[in-house]
Protein backbone atom coordinates (compact mmCIF):
# COMPACT_ATOMS: atom_id res chain seq x y z
CA UNK A 1 0.00 0.00 0.00
CA UNK A 2 2.90 2.30 0.55
CA UNK A 3 4.29 1.42 -2.68
CA UNK A 4 0.75 3.13 -4.20
CA UNK A 5 0.58 6.21 -1.73
CA UNK A 6 3.92 6.75 -3.41
CA UNK A 7 3.26 6.44 -7.13
CA UNK A 8 0.00 8.22 -6.34
CA UNK A 9 1.79 10.89 -4.63
CA UNK A 10 4.29 11.16 -7.54
CA UNK A 11 1.70 10.94 -10.39
CA UNK A 12 0.19 14.26 -7.96
CA UNK A 13 3.29 15.81 -8.65
CA UNK A 14 3.96 15.32 -11.42
CA UNK A 15 0.39 16.71 -12.68
CA UNK A 16 0.76 19.87 -10.25
CA UNK A 17 4.72 20.53 -11.69
CA UNK A 18 2.42 20.18 -15.10
CA UNK A 19 -0.02 22.68 -14.14
CA UNK A 20 2.87 25.08 -12.40
CA UNK A 21 4.29 24.71 -15.50
CA UNK A 22 1.67 26.16 -18.21
CA UNK A 23 0.55 28.36 -15.37
CA UNK A 24 4.31 30.02 -15.62
CA UNK A 25 4.34 29.51 -19.47
CA UNK A 26 1.41 31.87 -19.67
CA UNK A 27 2.81 34.64 -17.09
CA UNK A 28 6.44 34.15 -18.78
CA UNK A 29 4.58 34.73 -22.42
CA UNK A 30 2.56 37.88 -21.65
CA UNK A 31 5.61 39.41 -19.64
CA UNK A 32 8.00 38.28 -22.92
CA UNK A 33 4.87 40.11 -25.20
CA UNK A 34 4.73 42.85 -22.97
CA UNK A 35 8.46 43.50 -23.27
CA UNK A 36 8.40 43.26 -27.02
CA UNK A 37 5.71 45.86 -27.47
CA UNK A 38 7.80 48.03 -25.42
CA UNK A 39 10.43 47.77 -27.59
CA UNK A 40 8.94 48.02 -30.66
CA UNK A 41 7.54 51.41 -29.80
CA UNK A 42 10.87 52.02 -28.82
CA UNK A 43 11.90 51.14 -32.47
CA UNK A 44 9.42 53.43 -33.87
CA UNK A 45 9.97 56.60 -31.68
CA UNK A 46 13.44 56.32 -32.05
CA UNK A 47 13.04 56.19 -36.16
CA UNK A 48 11.19 59.04 -36.21
CA UNK A 49 13.71 60.98 -34.69
CA UNK A 50 16.50 59.79 -37.06
CA UNK A 51 13.90 60.21 -39.74
CA UNK A 52 13.54 63.92 -38.77
CA UNK A 53 17.07 64.36 -37.65
CA UNK A 54 18.03 63.02 -41.03
CA UNK A 55 15.41 65.10 -43.24
CA UNK A 56 16.85 68.46 -41.42
CA UNK A 57 20.67 67.40 -42.56
CA UNK A 58 19.80 67.18 -46.07
CA UNK A 59 17.85 70.20 -46.16
CA UNK A 60 20.61 72.18 -44.95
CA UNK A 61 22.92 70.35 -46.66
CA UNK A 62 20.84 70.82 -49.71
CA UNK A 63 20.57 74.50 -49.21
CA UNK A 64 24.44 75.47 -48.28
CA UNK A 65 25.27 73.26 -51.83
CA UNK A 66 22.91 75.51 -53.75
CA UNK A 67 24.35 78.44 -52.29
CA UNK A 68 27.89 77.35 -52.52
CA UNK A 69 27.07 76.39 -56.34
CA UNK A 70 25.32 80.14 -56.46
CA UNK A 71 28.26 82.02 -55.46
CA UNK A 72 31.22 80.07 -57.10
CA UNK A 73 28.60 80.90 -60.65
CA UNK A 74 28.02 84.63 -59.62
CA UNK A 75 32.77 84.53 -58.78
CA UNK A 76 33.17 83.65 -62.20
CA UNK A 77 30.60 86.92 -63.43
CA UNK A 78 31.38 90.36 -64.45
CA UNK A 79 29.27 92.75 -62.20
CA UNK A 80 27.17 93.87 -65.42
CA UNK A 81 26.90 89.74 -65.90
CA UNK A 82 25.44 89.46 -62.40
CA UNK A 83 22.86 92.04 -62.78
CA UNK A 84 21.65 90.44 -66.19
CA UNK A 85 21.30 87.00 -64.59
CA UNK A 86 19.84 88.58 -61.16
CA UNK A 87 17.09 90.35 -63.57
CA UNK A 88 16.26 87.66 -64.97
CA UNK A 89 15.70 85.27 -61.55
CA UNK A 90 13.38 88.25 -61.09
CA UNK A 91 11.62 87.82 -64.08
CA UNK A 92 11.13 84.05 -63.66
CA UNK A 93 9.83 84.58 -60.16
CA UNK A 94 7.78 87.35 -60.63
CA UNK A 95 6.39 84.80 -63.88
CA UNK A 96 6.19 81.80 -61.46
CA UNK A 97 3.99 84.53 -59.37
CA UNK A 98 1.94 85.27 -62.01
CA UNK A 99 1.12 81.27 -63.20
CA UNK A 100 0.27 80.64 -58.79
CA UNK A 101 -2.43 83.63 -59.26
CA UNK A 102 -4.06 82.62 -62.44
CA UNK A 103 -3.71 78.75 -61.12
CA UNK A 104 -5.25 80.03 -57.83
CA UNK A 105 -8.20 82.31 -59.79
CA UNK A 106 -8.80 79.01 -61.99
CA UNK A 107 -9.69 77.00 -58.82
CA UNK A 108 -11.84 79.54 -57.26
CA UNK A 109 -13.88 79.69 -60.44
CA UNK A 110 -13.73 75.93 -60.66
CA UNK A 111 -14.94 75.79 -57.43
CA UNK A 112 -17.94 78.43 -57.98
CA UNK A 113 -18.58 76.23 -60.98
CA UNK A 114 -19.42 73.34 -58.74
CA UNK A 115 -21.69 75.51 -56.73
CA UNK A 116 -25.59 74.89 -57.57
CA UNK A 117 -27.23 78.02 -58.66
CA UNK A 118 -29.18 79.85 -55.95
CA UNK A 119 -32.91 79.38 -56.05
CA UNK A 120 -35.39 82.58 -56.77
CA UNK A 121 -37.12 83.10 -53.27
CA UNK A 122 -40.92 81.63 -53.52
CA UNK A 123 -43.44 84.46 -54.15
CA UNK A 124 -44.91 85.01 -50.62
CA UNK A 125 -48.62 84.10 -50.00
CA UNK A 126 -51.40 86.02 -50.44
CA UNK A 127 -52.62 86.99 -46.91
CA UNK A 128 -55.71 85.22 -46.33
CA UNK A 129 -58.41 86.59 -43.96
CA UNK A 130 -60.01 85.16 -40.80
CA UNK A 131 -62.90 83.46 -41.73
CA UNK A 132 -65.36 82.34 -38.90
CA UNK A 133 -67.22 79.48 -39.88
CA UNK A 134 -71.31 80.27 -37.43
CA UNK A 135 -72.62 77.00 -36.61
CA UNK A 136 -75.80 76.70 -38.71
CA UNK A 137 -78.37 76.29 -35.83
CA UNK A 138 -80.07 72.80 -34.95
CA UNK A 139 -83.82 72.18 -36.88
CA UNK A 140 -86.18 72.43 -34.59
CA UNK A 141 -87.84 69.42 -33.83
Amino acid sequence: MALFDDLNESMRKVFLAGVGAVVMGAEKSQDLLEDLVKKGEEAVEQGKVAGDELTRKVRETTENASDEVLRSKFRGMTAEQRAEWLARAAKISDDLGAEEEAAAEEAVEADEAEMPEEAEPAEEPAEVEDVVIEPEEAPEA
